[in-house]
């Protein structure tokens, strides 16, 4: 446990500067001052890191004419009476944004655990005060987004602010305690968590991967459902061992923290120690309902929100599964989304431009609807993939202009791939798909 006295709180002050988002650091949270509750406990976490991508600065200090000696004075008195007032000052030796994540979505999950309304000042001494804003503010806007709240209601509970309105990098979380609606609606979600088992969960997750992603070549740089990145030594990517990961929570917060988690695992590994990783986390979307799919749609929004709002997008690709997986419900509509498939309307227009004008023509919605058992797997699952195997798979004149035929043309990339897993699909009909999947699902029962 590391102790600081609020009288050296100057040396605290961040800058605004760019700083490296993805390279060597560790994350350790600590208490800097006795917290007066017992709850307020925070877990420490540690990585060693590895690579490099940049962090943008992507907003303005709101303080910047105040002089850092008074910006050091108020930060102090600001942490003084946080103190006073009992709220635990926790220490977060970070300067990533993988850590940054990792640390805030953690002390989310923890204090979101508890029913009682809580509070917790977060000091990242290393983080440029500009991200901590962003953060913040994205969060904000977050929480008026009724689309995606509706289906993340854990999220309500909480808020996120910086501490002084930046004026040092610190950020102060704080839940709102239960409703007695609330506190039965969590207990049990909680009480599904114990349903799920590690050992069975991720052996219906190898079976759907041998399956699809392997037995009928979904992807063909993945021979086996422990190795991936086959054959692309030639451009430079070394095949690596598949990491399966596990989360039984139902919590957004918790899924989070543990994506997070992840990411952190896979910067501190080369990719000849650990390719990628699938995360498994069958508390999220658990069921075959419409609510189901919509709150599996929500969280890996939420996923790859954060990812890409500090540019994560350009080191980490996502891929989405789920059971009951539908493009046809996933936003927006007619335009890409991080980690799915093409939009619905797109995939006649990829079939032409695939060479296969004919089947084009032929094949019904509900034959093309069938693309989505290239995602439906026995359980939500995250595959996250390092994009240089992406890249490298992809080619470097992957990118096409993809004409829709109503007037619109989008830039497109997969179209081989995509063409030859629709017709795959088709082919093969629904009865076959469907037998195939709930044989998967009766493993993990």
């Amino acid at each position: 446990m590391r102790l600081i006295d609020t009288n050296t709180a100057t040396l605290l002050l961040a800058t605004t500067s760019v700083v490296s988002a993805f390279s060597p650091s560790r994350l350790v949270l600590t208490t800097l001052t006795k917290p007066s509750p017992p709850s307020h406990v925070i877990h420490h976490i540690n990585h060693r890191l590895t690579s490099a991508l940049r962090l943008s600065d992507v907003s303005e200090d709101p303080l910047a004419d105040m002089s850092d000696e008074r910006k050091g004075a108020l930060f102090q008195a600001l942490l003084r009476d946080l103190q006073i007032e009992g709220v635990p000052l926790l220490g977060c030796d970070a300067n990533q944004v993988h850590t940054l994540n990792a640390a805030l979505w953690t002390t989310m999950a923890e204090l979101g655990d508890q029913d009682d309304g809580q509070k917790a000042c977060l000091v990242l001494e290393d983080i440029p005060i500009s991200a901590l804003l962003a953060f913040a503010e994205d969060f904000t806007v977050l929480k008026t987004q009724k689309r995606l709240m509706d289906y993340l209601p854990e999220l309500n509970r909480f808020s996120i602010s910086p501490v002084g309105k930046g004026v040092g990098p610190a950020l102060l979380i704080e839940t709102t305690a239960r409703t007695d609606e609330e506190k039965a609606a969590a207990a049990a979600q909680k009480s599904m968590e114990g349903n799920f088992d590690k050992g069975k969960t991720i052996t219906a997750l190898r079976s759907f991967i041998d399956r699809v992603v392997v037995g009928m070549e979904a992807c063909p740089y993945t021979k086996s459902a422990d190795i991936s990145a086959v054959g692309l030594e030639s451009r430079g990517v070394t095949p690596g061992p598949v990491g399966y990961r596990f989360s039984s929570s139902t919590d957004a917060c918790h899924a989070m923290a543990v994506f997070w988690n992840c990411i952190c695992e896979l910067m501190g590994e080369p990719d000849q120690n650990l390719s990628s990783i699938m995360l498994s986390l069958p508390g999220i979307g658990s069921g075959s309902g419409v609510e189901d799919h919509n709150r599996f749609a929500a969280v890996v929004e939420l996923v790859g929100r954060y990812l890409c709002l500090f540019r994560g997008d350009g080191s980490f690709g996502l891929v989405h599964f789920h059971p009951v997986y539908d493009r046809g419900m996933i936003h927006p509509l007619e335009m890409p989304a991080y980690g799915h498939l093409p939009p619905m309307s797109w995939l006649r227009p990829i079939l032409r431009m695939g060479g296969h004008e004919e089947e084009a023509q032929q094949l019904s919605d509900v034959d093309l609807a069938l693309s989505n058992y290239q995602r439906r797997s026995p359980h939500t699952a995250i595959n996250i993939l390092r994009m240089s195997q992406v890249n490298a798979a992809a080619g470097p004149k992957s990118v096409v202009d993809l004409d829709l035929g109503d007037g619109r043309v989008e830039k497109a990339s997969g179209i081989t791939l995509y063409t030859r897993n629709t017709l795959k699909m088709a082919s093969m009909g629904k009865e076959a798909l469907q037998s195939n999947l709930e044989a998967d699902l009766a493993l993990q029962n």
